[in-house]
C-alpha cells in the first residue's frame, strides 16, 4: 500500500489528508477534491488507490471534518461554508501539492467528484500554468474555459438525477470551444455518486471509470 502521512494544514485555512506512492517517494501530483459527503474513508481509500499509481495525491477536508450519511446532511454541511472559504482551501492545496511533488515546477492533476467535479473544473481555468489535466465525475461547469489549458476527462451517469445531460453537453461544450482536449464518458445505468461506496455505487462503471481515468492521468503527468 501506499505511505499514508497524516492529516496536515495548508496554507489556507483548512486540513488535508497526504499519502504518496509505496515506494517512499514523491511522484507527480494528483489533487483529489471529494463529493459532498466529506473526507470519508471511502475517499481517503481513492487516493491510496491513485498514489499506489506512483503519485503524491492531496485530497483537502472542504467540509471542516464533516462526514455527511443523508443529502440533508450534505446540503447543510455545504451551506455553511463560504465560496471563498472553499476557492481558497483549493487553491491553496494545488500549491501545496505542487511543492511536495516529485517536481514542483511541473503542473498537476485534478480529480473531482461532484461538487468536488465543479471546483476541478473552476479550478483548471483558474490556474491554467498549473493544471496539466482534469478528471470529473459526475459535476459541471458553465464557465469560461478560455484560459484553461488542460486536458479533461470526465465520466457521467445517464440515469443521474442531479447532472442532466443537457448539464453534460453545457459543459463539454464550454470545453470545446476553448479548444481544449475533452473526452467524456456517458455510462449506461449508472447514477450520481456511482464511484463512491452507498446505494449508488455501480461496480463495473466505477472499475472502468478507474481504468480510462488511469491511463489518463498517465499520458498527462508522465
Amino acid at each position: 500500500m501506499s505511505d499514508d502521512k497524516p492529516i496536515f494544514s495548508t496554507r489556507s485555512a483548512g486540513e488535508a489528508f497526504m499519502v504518496e506512492p509505496i515506494d517512499g517517494g514523491s511522484g507527480p501530483g494528483v489533487l483529489v477534491l471529494h463529493s459532498w459527503w466529506g473526507l470519508n474513508d471511502w475517499t481517503r481509500d481513492f487516493c491510496r488507490r491513485i498514489a499506489d499509481l506512483g503519485y503524491t495525491v492531496i485530497s483537502p477536508d472542504l467540509l471542516e471534518g464533516i462526514n455527511a450519511s443523508t443529502e440533508e446532511e450534505a446540503e447543510r454541511a455545504l451551506a455553511e461554508r463560504s465560496p471563498d472559504e472553499l476557492s481558497g482551501l483549493v487553491m491553496s492545496s494545488a500549491r501545496t501539492l505542487r511543492a511536495v511533488a516529485q517536481d514542483p515546477n511541473a503542473p498537476i492533476a485534478v480529480v473531482g467528484l461532484s461538487m468536488g467535479a465543479s471546483m476541478a473544473l473552476w479550478l483548471a481555468a483558474r490556474l491554467p500554468k498549473e493544471v496539466a489535466g482534469a478528471v470529473v465525475f459526475y459535476g459541471t461547469q458553465s464557465i469560461d474555459f478560455d484560459n484553461a489549458t488542460a486536458s479533461f476527462q470526465g465520466h457521467f451517469g445517464d440515469a443521474d438525477h442531479m447532472v442532466s445531460e443537457e448539464d453534460r453537453v453545457v459543459t463539454e461544450s464550454f470545453l470545446r470551444l476553448g479548444d481544449n482536449d475533452t473526452d467524456f464518458h456517458v455510462y449506461p445505468g449508472a447514477k450520481h455518486w456511482f464511484m463512491e461506496a452507498g446505494d449508488n455505487f455501480d461496480p463495473e462503471a466505477a472499475e472502468l471509470a478507474f481504468d480510462r481515468m488511469a491511463n489518463f492521468l498517465a499520458g498527462t503527468l508522465r
